[in-house]
């Protein structure tokens, strides 16, 4: 199916205002200037680029990570914003609380529980796990917060959304343990909750559907809580790449060569090393077997690297006997769940969510 027609403008436009970007840095620093910077990346001789004052101590290597890191979060809030803003749902109001949960040999983790009302009725729950290649993203984006709060209210469930540490601050298999400690706190602490342990699911989105899945593993290689449900949207669940799928970005027009190059940093960027991505918890589509899982709903987009990722999981799912649904969305994106004020799609996306966690009510 062609590329929908929301998502081709803003392609366009993307494209556009890359053009104007690259013609605005030539114009600034003049084609001298650039060229010497080429130059100087190939021979190692000294660029234009001024140097430190005097007395001035260069900032080192982690230095300038870290600040390009903090400007790189900084725009995706800023970008996160304004998609909610021009073509998200804002969230209802909700009642909400931050709890800070200890993680035994990890650092601490907040969640936030997202309530429809105010009443002491005990309801299901859902433990959520936001997206953001493992490095962006949180709790707090504007988009994250809504979609919680939607859903908490729409499905009549209480949210928990667990702020994960951020990679490459925090690596793997950090990301992991605080997740299945929000799962076992959650358990716990059901009953103050409002929550009934016996109706939990687990829900993450890209990167997060990969802490979901590993969280479901964990819980029951561990404790075996019993989880109904989990709902993974755009899941990343094989960090060795086996499973990308770069024919959809080429129809799109980006080279296969970029797409890689990403996919690789981002893993690169979550895990200490390279074999690492082979650990089930990394990866949790490399898990031996898959038995004693709950149930899955997995949505994949149809323009999406990691479509395959989702129809592997399913699969490996269905084969050591889990019920295991596995829906493609045709001619739309990774984010399509951002976009519920403008794309039918992402709306139909939206309530098939909302089916599968009203059904968290079902005896």
């Amino acid at each position: 199916m062609r590329l929908d027609p929301y998502f081709a403008d803003r392609l366009r436009r993307h494209r556009r205002y890359l053009l104007r970007q690259a013609l605005q840095r030539l114009r600034t620093a003049g084609p001298w200037t650039l060229l010497s910077r080429a130059t100087a990346s190939v021979t190692g001789a000294p660029s234009a680029t001024p140097a430190p004052a005097a007395g001035a101590a260069a900032p080192t290597r982690a230095e300038r990570s870290a600040r390009a890191r903090a400007r790189h979060r900084r725009a995706a809030l800023a970008w996160d914003r304004d998609e909610l803003a021009g073509a998200g749902t804002p969230g209802p109001p909700t009642i909400t609380s931050d709890h800070v949960v200890p993680v035994a040999g990890f650092p601490d983790v907040t969640v936030r529980v997202y309530r429809p009302t105010a009443d002491d009725r005990v309801r299901p729950a859902a433990l959520h796990f936001f997206g953001g290649a493992f490095r962006i993203g949180g709790i707090d984006y504007p988009t994250t917060d809504a979609a919680c709060r939607r859903r908490a209210a729409e499905a009549d469930v209480v949210v928990v959304a667990v702020a994960y540490d951020l990679a490459p601050e925090h690596r793997f298999p950090t990301q992991v343990e605080q997740g299945h400690a929000a799962l076992e706190w959650l358990v716990r602490e059901s009953a103050a909750l409002g929550v009934d342990p016996a109706r939990l699911a687990v829900t993450g989105t890209s990167a997060g559907g990969a802490i979901a899945a590993a969280v479901t593993l964990m819980n029951r290689d561990r404790r075996r809580h019993r989880l109904r449900l989990q709902v993974l949207e755009v899941p990343v669940t094989d960090l060795t790449g086996r499973h990308i799928d770069v024919r959809p970005t080429w129809r799109m027009g980006v080279p296969a060569l970029i797409v890689l190059r990403e996919l690789r940093s981002i893993a690169r960027t979550y895990l200490a090393s390279p074999a690492q991505a082979r650990h089930p918890y990394a990866s949790p589509l490399r898990a031996a077997d898959h038995t004693g899982l709950p149930p899955a709903l997995i949505l994949t987009a149809e323009y999406d690297t990691l479509r395959g990722d989702g129809a592997a999981y399913g699969a490996a799912l269905r084969r050591s006997g889990v019920d295991a649904t596995v829906v493609r969305y045709l001619g739309v994106t990774h984010d399509t769940p951002i976009y519920t004020g403008a794309l039918p799609a992402s709306r139909a996306w939206h309530e098939q969510v909302i089916g599968a966690l009203r059904g968290l009510h079902a005896d």
